[in-house]
């Protein structure tokens, strides 16, 4: 198995017409902590890539770096395409209704036809003009999905899919991920503690560990590799 990627790698990587999101050697601090210790990792056009790790790796620091909340103090970001971000924890408007919170994902221009989420989530149809702060966590989640979905993105990055969530849902929400991505040529970049769901429906992953990328390479390699599974799979074969 593979560990950090090299920077020349990266490099070539990053300039290819297949990739449409990737860091080179990225650094980021709060204060004189050091968050990110140089990650390299890319997503290739329609491709699903998982980044897994414990709680305090860098993962939502990564995820928020790349959407511009963080600025970083070293490396680079290459997007070559529409990044759209479902962040840790939903951040839904309570207030507002499930059809005024998906339309929000439009404010950048776009069409604020809600009607193609709909089809992706049908069970959110009915719901639409409920306040969403009454909704259930997955319905939240579906909703967060589909504020990003509207700026019609080529790779969605989603922070802690399963978060929270009971484990049918996830089931739910993750295949409509997979759909998305078959149907639409969707990027997906899955940011999850919950590796068995996160290297199930990826093709390829990272391995993140104390801001370091430790591992990486086929989801169905580390699936299998003893390391991930005593650490992430409790051990499981």
């Amino acid at each position: 198995m593979k560990s950090t990627e090299s920077t020349v790698d990266s490099a070539n990587r990053l300039n290819s017409h297949d990739s449409v999101l990737a860091t080179i050697d990225l650094v980021v601090r709060y204060g004189v902590s050091v968050a990110l210790h140089g990650v390299s990792i890319h997503v290739g056009k329609g491709e699903m890539v998982a980044l897994i790790g414990p709680n305090g790796a860098g993962k939502s620091t990564l995820l928020n770096t790349l959407s511009g909340i963080i600025r970083p103090a070293s490396g680079r970001i290459v997007c070559n395409g529409k990044l759209a971000h479902v962040p840790e924890g939903r951040q839904i408007f309570p207030d507002l209704t499930v059809d005024d919170n998906i339309c929000l994902g439009a404010y950048r221009g776009g069409s604020r036809d809600p009607a193609p989420m709909y089809e992706l989530f049908p069970q959110l149809q009915r719901l639409q003009n409920r306040r969403a702060g009454g909704l259930s966590g997955g319905e939240q989640q579906m909703v967060a999905i589909c504020r990003a979905l509207m700026a019609n993105p080529d790779v969605i990055a989603v922070d802690e899919l399963s978060q929270g969530l009971a484990p049918l849902v996830v089931s739910d929400i993750a295949r409509h991920l997979v759909e998305l991505n078959k149907q639409n040529g969707t990027a997906v970049l899955l940011v999850e503690q919950n590796a068995q769901l996160a290297l199930n429906i990826t093709s390829r992953a990272y391995v993140i560990e104390n801001g370091h990328i430790g591992l990486e390479g086929r989801s169905s390699d580390l699936l299998r590799n003893p390391a991930v599974r005593a650490a992430y799979l409790g051990g499981v074969r």
